[in-house]
């Protein structure tokens, strides 16, 4: 039976690259001169410090843009609330989102089903996995998916037929 996986799942060599970059890029700018300005990558978040609220979202729209540029959507990322660091800095942390939230899944089953498409989905860990007796269902299926906007990234693999 044809199926496909729905899968939100960030490349973490990209997210990387768009970090190291991004720290370059603000050791260099003029605007961020004479300040202490951080930006490090941890397991499953990148830690920002910037010496005020503007640096700060400079910064974010910074690394923004470098993750644009190298195919990630910003849609991975969760940004935390600014919290206050010592010398009037201002700390954010930033998560990144890795699989299909239990929430997001069921979401995505309620849409599917309300489509009326002969097709089932069904919630596995991180992912949801579509099955149907056609492939352009599963085709339609996608494609009506990749128009909503469910607040996260998506991609569908495993296309079996």
């Amino acid at each position: 039976m044809p199926s496909f996986d729905i899968v939100s799942k960030a490349d973490m060599q990209e997210v990387d690259n768009a970090v190291n970059q991004t720290s370059k890029e603000i050791a260099q700018r003029y605007d961020f001169k004479g300040t202490h300005n951080e930006i490090a990558l941890e397991e499953d978040s990148i830690l920002l410090l910037g010496a005020d609220d503007y640096k700060l979202d400079a910064m974010i729209d910074v690394l923004k843009g470098k993750l644009v540029r190298r195919s990630v959507s910003p849609k991975c990322l969760d940004f935390g609330k600014k919290e206050p660091a010592s010398g009037g800095a201002v700390r954010q942390r930033v998560a990144i989102v890795q699989g299909v939230s239990k929430e997001k899944g069921k979401e995505i089953v309620k849409i599917v089903k309300e489509t009326k498409i002969k097709v089932q989905a069904q919630i596995m860990e991180d992912q949801v996995r579509v099955t149907g007796k056609k492939i352009d269902d599963l085709q339609e299926v996608m494609g009506l998916l990749k128009k909503k906007d469910l607040g996260i990234e998506l991609q569908f693999v495993n296309m079996r037929s």
